[in-house]
């Protein structure tokens, strides 16, 4: 089973005077990932590279910006390959110091620098979610909102007109036991949506 994040990790090596600041993180998808990249770019504007490499549902990247073709982000997409992680971006901010390291002294030196961010970082499983929706009475929100709360379900949306719809997630595994507890438990008076 793939593994995310639990939150951002930071690593800082030093090699041959250059800086190369590290952090992974979890993220959700590529936009995500591209605005976290944008706003590092913003917060290091003197910064010679902002090397990225991302895994996300099968969004990958692996962004060199500006160093050699191969030498940054393919080495730093293959360390999170290695780790088996999924939902997770890379980012190495580059100073440099100069002088230069050759082709495979960047290509290790990106490789330790997320290989370090990593070490410190907290892995957790990585479950793909649910979403499912009903409609119900009135009578019954109460209740389904409690069911939700106690299966630890993400209540995402409610809109109320002539009856309540009600949109959900939860982790897959997880969603045909609650679905059928809660027809079980509204007695017929839930009409599910037809994509769940």
């Amino acid at each position: 089973m793939p593994h995310t994040l639990a939150g951002p990790a930071h690593a800082e090596l030093v090699i041959k005077k250059s800086r190369f600041m590290a952090c992974v993180q979890p993220v959700d998808d590529r936009a995500q990932a591209q605005a976290l990249v944008a706003a590092l770019r913003a917060e290091h504007p003197q910064a010679a590279h902002v090397c990225w490499a991302l895994l996300a549902g099968g969004q990958s990247a692996a962004v060199d910006d500006g160093e050699p073709g191969g030498t940054a982000g393919l080495p730093m997409l293959a360390v999170l390959r290695h780790q088996n992680l999924d939902g997770v971006l890379a980012t190495v901010v580059r100073y440099w110091g100069g002088t230069k390291l050759g082709a495979g002294g960047l290509v290790r030196a990106y490789t330790d620098a997320v290989a370090t961010a990593l070490q410190g970082a907290v892995k957790v499983p990585r479950r793909r979610l649910a979403r499912l929706g009903c409609r119900l009475p009135y009578a019954l929100e109460g209740w389904l909102r409690r069911q939700l709360a106690q299966a630890g379900a993400t209540l995402d949306e409610v809109q109320h007109g002539g009856e309540v719809q009600v949109s959900f997630s939860l982790p897959e595994d997880e969603a045909p036991a609650l679905k059928a507890a809660l027809e079980d438990g509204g007695r017929g008076q839930l009409v599910w949506d037809p994509t769940d």
